[in-house]
């Protein structure tokens, strides 16, 4: 008798799980609020089925997983500890692909004692950066190194032929997770010292990394890099830092957008606006009086903020319509959503293109002898117009081989988990690479190479 997987979500990157758990003989079951994208994605497999399911029905949900053997929760994070009690009630395994919140680390005991295991980050950022990063810290550490330094910077781009707008960005994931990530904060360590980014100043300072294959990309810090000296034992580290690739000029725009306040949270009322009024009252605010016109407000926006009128910035305000004189149709609202909106309206990647993925760690590493080395490792994966993109592939297969592993039983540990032991993350890897997701590591670089 076959064993039984509940996948909860039928989202962008559910087809490749489904289709990987399907081929190796599974059951699957797919719960979503979306069933013709999930019968869509079972396509009338005889050991795949869909079931109709809203995340508010928690008697379903209780009962699903009751009579799966493991679950894999792909729904928006907020839902996953609801998951994870009903797994602990009914002892099943389960598997995310998102990161560990504190209430998810607070099961960890609970999941223990039911003899179970929470596999949490099994996906690409958070996922395959972990896993190909500690293989490589456990091999520094393994001939008696020490890790000096560490980069670690991911993105989810279109691939370069399709990369044509001024953005030159569109979107192959949740595209307001993409804009909200634009709020956030930032902190690293460099050199030893602690860098705090506050939200206003995130896209202020990118580098710039030449990728193999791709060419110049600019990298913004990622969140928070200093928990993971402890989440990868690198104590010993002077540089810990995790950003996000984007092609050049997204920075730049971005920065933009967030001095106008067009990303703000905060709702306002819009009644009988224009776009061009909206970014109007948005120089106002900061205090820039013109008197001009709406045609002339791409003019306005380069004065208020001492920018060329030229800019790439402003060629790609310009191109998402914002300077047009054309009706809103909003009423109260926030920024955030009107231009998020217009992004997702002009921003999506088209039929017949494809997307990418590409990641590098960067590692100075030391040793008793007084030797160092730069070590790199690199990953570049484009998705297929006819199958699937890269981001769904290499979020979704990570997380597919966790639940193969867990139920072959390969995977013995308890408790809630991310993949940064060997005993997951060496299978993993290796799995990864048979399906075409392959890092590509170099050792022994001379130090001139590492990221300055």
């Amino acid at each position: 008798m076959s064993q039984k997987v509940l996948i909860l979500g039928a989202g962008l990157v559910a087809r490749p799980i489904v289709h990987h758990l399907l081929s190796r003989g599974f059951e699957v079951t797919v719960a979503s609020n979306t069933a013709d994208r999930a019968a869509q994605m079972i396509n009338d497999h005889p050991k795949g089925k869909s079931v109709n399911w809203e995340a508010s029905d928690e008697a379903a949900l209780d009962a699903l997983i009751k009579e799966h053997d493991i679950t894999v929760s792909l729904l928006p994070y907020a839902f996953h500890i609801m998951v994870a009690r009903h797994c602990i009630a009914h002892k099943k395994n389960m598997v995310t692909a998102s990161y560990v919140k504190p209430e998810m680390r607070a099961l960890d005991n609970e999941a223990r004692e039911a003899g179970i295991i929470i596999l949490n980050e099994m996906g690409l950022d958070p996922g395959i950066d972990h896993m190909s990063a500690m293989r490589i810290i456990d091999s520094i550490h393994g001939k008696g190194g020490a890790v000096l330094e560490f980069y670690s910077i991911c993105g989810a781009l279109p691939a370069p032929e399709a990369a044509g707008n001024p953005f030159k960005y569109k979107f192959s994931w949740s595209p307001k997770g993409v804009v909200m990530a634009g709020n956030n904060d930032a902190l690293y360590l460099r050199h030893g010292q602690e860098v705090s980014i506050p939200t206003r100043d995130l896209f202020k300072n990118p580098f710039l990394v030449n990728f193999p294959e791709v060419g110049q990309l600019e990298v913004y810090p990622n969140r928070d890099s200093l928990a993971y000296m402890e989440i990868y034992g690198i104590p010993e580290a002077l540089t810990v830092f995790r950003g996000t690739f984007r092609f050049t000029g997204w920075c730049e725009t971005l920065d933009v957008m967030k001095q106008l306040g067009l990303i703000s949270y905060e709702k306002t009322d819009m009644k009988g606006m224009t776009y061009a009024g909206l970014v109007g009252r948005q120089i106002e605010n900061l205090g820039y009086k013109t008197g001009l016109q709406a045609r002339n407000i791409r003019t306005d926006v380069a004065g208020c903020l001492g920018i060329p009128v030229g800019s790439q910035a402003l060629d790609a305000l310009e191109w998402l319509g914002l300077f047009e004189d054309k009706p809103m149709n909003r009423a109260t609202e926030s920024t955030f959503e009107v231009v998020s909106d217009l992004m997702i309206s002009k921003m999506g990647l088209g039929d017949n293109e494809r997307d990418m993925v590409v990641l590098q760690h960067t590692f100075l590493a030391a040793y008793s002898d007084g030797r160092k080395e730069v070590i790199r490792s690199r990953m570049l994966d484009f998705g297929s117009p006819s199958t699937d993109t890269s981001i769904a592939r290499t979020v979704a297969l990570p997380a597919a081989i966790g639940v193969e592993m867990i139920l072959k039983g390969e995977i013995k540990e308890k408790g809630v988990h991310i993949p940064v032991i060997a005993s997951i993350y060496d299978p993993v890897l290796n799995e990864l690479e048979a399906l075409g997701i392959k890092m590509t590591e170099e050792f022994g670089l001379p130090v001139s190479e590492n990221i300055q």
